[in-house]
């Protein structure tokens, strides 16, 4: 089903509120964004391995010049290349895929032409997650940010919402160096329209005592209207590389207990990135929700792969209640 709205619950100072909320997805806001940017900056350069229309910058293509759009073709590993090079020549190119290909089909080429030399390149990995239900397993990336937040030189940025997709295709093109950015396909409610968006800087959403909700990504808008019910305090990180260290064990040392929450990989992605600054400077029980260690499958919609992994706002919640007996 293809929403325009959706209500949600928002608890908080003003007490229980039911909205309704315009939906809007990351790859359109994506799309929008870089012809924005292109439009005020002439070194920025848009190009797609034969995915312009589905990750939305096909609009490129007609209203800039014929020079500044490049469709290369279903060869991810050359587009890196090219991207790499266009980049040593002072330009700020934007490549966008799917995630599962950029950067899964072409890992190597982001390692040694994009980090190694520094590039200032910057990925866009569309479809995150179970977003291509359809296409089963082959399509669906539930490890890219594990791939990318290993390597040196690398930005990992995963927006919660349209709004933030904006924010970060602006402050990646500002950042000197390669950035990665993680959007999904569907339809987002919005999380979090205010505010700057920073680099490396989390934002907590909601104070609490009782625990620490960690989420990223889209997925935070099915925790918006039960977690200040149960005094969690939630944090939206859109930075994966670098982490917000600060935020994070300024907020465990409070409540002493951890949960991170993710359409990822429970294996190298939020999870894993939290535990890993923890362990060493703030040991506290930590449950890490997401996809567990397993490929995706076919299914008719994302909502029937999140009930089956348990991803969906009542299995979160129970997962959250469970924890914190």
């Amino acid at each position: 089903m293809d929403l325009e709205y959706l209500e949600i619950g928002l608890i908080g100072l003003i007490g229980n509120l039911k909205v309704m909320v315009k939906l809007k997805s990351q790859r359109d806001a994506y799309g929008e964004a870089l012809l924005e940017l292109a439009e005020k900056d002439e070194r920025i350069l848009a190009l797609s391995p034969d995915l312009a229309s589905s990750t939305r910058i096909e609009k490129l293509a007609s209203k800039l010049e014929e020079n500044r759009f490049f469709n290369l073709g279903v060869a991810e590993q050359n587009a890196v290349g090219v991207a790499a090079g266009l980049a040593m020549e002072g330009f700020i190119p934007f490549l966008s895929s799917f995630a599962v290909f950029i950067p899964g089909r072409a890992f190597d080429q982001i390692r040694v032409s994009v980090c190694q030399n520094k590039a200032n390149v910057k990925l866009v990995g569309s479809h995150l997650g179970f977003s291509n239900a359809g296409d089963g397993a082959t399509a669906q990336s539930i490890e890219d940010l594990a791939l990318m937040r290993t390597l040196p030189e690398m930005v990992v940025l995963s927006p919660a919402d349209a709004s933030q997709v904006r924010s970060a295709v602006f402050a990646a093109a500002k950042h000197q160096g390669p950035v990665y950015i993680r959007i999904s396909r569907d339809k987002t409610a919005p999380v979090d329209q205010q505010g700057q968006f920073v680099i490396g800087r989390a934002k907590i959403l909601y104070p609490g005592k009782r625990a620490t909700l960690i989420a990223t990504g889209p997925i935070i808008s099915r925790l918006l209207d039960w977690v200040a019910d149960l005094d969690i305090e939630l944090i939206n990180y859109t930075t994966i590389k670098p982490m917000d260290e600060k935020t994070l064990i300024d907020s465990a040392k409070k409540t002493g207990r951890v949960i991170t929450v993710e359409e990822h990989s429970v294996i190298g992605g939020l999870g894993s990135a939290v535990s890993e600054i923890l362990s060493t400077s703030c040991p506290v029980p930590i449950k890490r929700i997401g996809i567990p260690d397993c490929f995706g499958q076919s299914a008719r919609k994302p909502e029937d792969l999140y009930k089956k992994y348990g991803l969906t706002k009542n299995a979160i919640k129970k997962e959250v209640l469970k924890f914190l007996k």
